[in-house]
């Protein structure tokens, strides 16, 4: 490889810091670029312990990257041309590549329903989470899925001056083994939060929320943590997306344009039996990795491989003491085994911990 190659990654988040590091060891003589807006490499699966008023890692994204000789450049990216190979920044700056890797994640959906962008508060990324300030009494956590659970479980043991509400249409890890949901509904009645199941949020008011059956839910606060949204930039660029704007890619994660490769929350990639890959670190980081590898391959002038993936264990917190470990099967269905209790907190503490080496080195 020679110095005229210019590699740049777009996002770095796990995905895309996973895919600069193995591009830094091994793209030898090319030009590495990240782009992201923020300056630092927050851990996200660690939000809901800053939404509790806790203090969790940050790693500076200019020194992390530079000292492996990668060039970061920091800038939100408004355009994607990929006639001339672009990328446009808010301020102006224009970045050149030859292959790009696309791995901008994904963010909280706020206009599905009526009232959310005004009267809730999200925590999908740590501005969300800055802008966080909870009113004394009751906290209406919206969702039952992983980040619902963890986020009303860790309010309830680390702010007792809150009053904390899960409310969804469903049963709290509804998708999870009987014993994993027995276990997260006898966590949750153990540090006194209120289950509200069977209830579907039509609307966000500015004192709670508005239910499908007409009747109201009083809440001071409102955190919101069901749907996504990715970043629209990939749609406006014309390359293929989902109905959801997430890129569709082909098994080695190339995706409509030959020069792009896309990872993480922002793609849409198939995994064991054709079923999507969730959204999760355990996602991102090998498809982050595998991403970089197409782009070694294709600068060899080889033919990229196919992803090959499984899952293993999905892990939910339920503050820092208890949690669940449920194992799946390669393609992510559950089985009947299940780790609980504090020793599944500490899998999970220690996963969380792997997870952000694993980026970060």
């Amino acid at each position: 490889m020679t110095g005229e190659h210019r590699i740049v990654v777009l996002g770095a988040g796990y995905a895309g810091l996973s895919a600069a590091g193995r591009l830094a060891r091994r793209a030898r003589g090319a030009q590495i670029t990240v782009v992201d807006a923020r300056p630092q490499f927050v851990e996200r699966v660690r939000l809901h312990q800053l939404a509790a008023g806790q203090s969790i890692p940050r790693r500076d994204l200019r020194e992390l990257l530079e000292r492996r000789k990668v060039r970061f450049v920091r800038g939100r990216a408004v355009a994607l041309d990929p006639g001339p190979k672009r990328i446009t920044l808010a301020d102006g700056a224009v970045i050149d590549y030859d292959v790009l890797v696309y791995a901008l994640g994904s963010a909280a959906d706020v206009d599905s329903v009526a009232g959310v962008r005004h009267h809730a508060h999200t925590v999908a990324t740590p501005e969300d989470v800055a802008r966080w300030d909870p009113a004394p009494g009751r906290v209406a956590v919206v969702g039952a899925g992983s980040t619902g659970i963890e986020t009303a479980t860790e309010l309830a043991e680390s702010r007792p001056d809150l009053a904390v509400a899960l409310v969804s249409s469903e049963e709290p890890g509804a998708w999870l083994s009987d014993r994993a949901r027995r276990h997260i509904r006898a966590t949750l009645d153990r540090l006194g939060v209120e289950v509200r199941s069977g209830a579907k949020v039509v609307e966000v008011l500015p004192d709670g929320l508005r239910l499908a059956d007409g009747t109201r839910f009083d809440a001071e606060t409102v955190l919101w943590t069901t749907g996504f949204e990715v970043p629209a930039l990939a749609a406006e660029a014309g390359l293929a997306v989902d109905g959801r704007g997430r890129l569709l890619v082909d098994e080695t994660l190339r995706t409509s344009d030959p020069a792009v490769y896309a990872a993480g929350d922002a793609a849409a990639i198939a995994g064991p039996g054709g079923r999507e890959l969730r959204m999760a670190c355990a996602t991102a980081l090998p498809t982050g990795a595998h991403a970089a590898a197409s782009v070694l391959a294709l600068l060899r002038g080889a033919e990229p491989t196919p992803l090959r993936f499984r899952y293993y264990i999905q892990c939910i917190s339920l503050g820092r003491r208890d949690g669940v470990i449920q194992f799946v099967r390669p393609d992510d269905t559950v089985t009947d085994r299940v780790l609980t209790g504090r020793p599944a907190a500490w899998v999970k503490e220690l996963i969380v911990r792997g997870a952000a080496h694993s980026a970060a080195h």
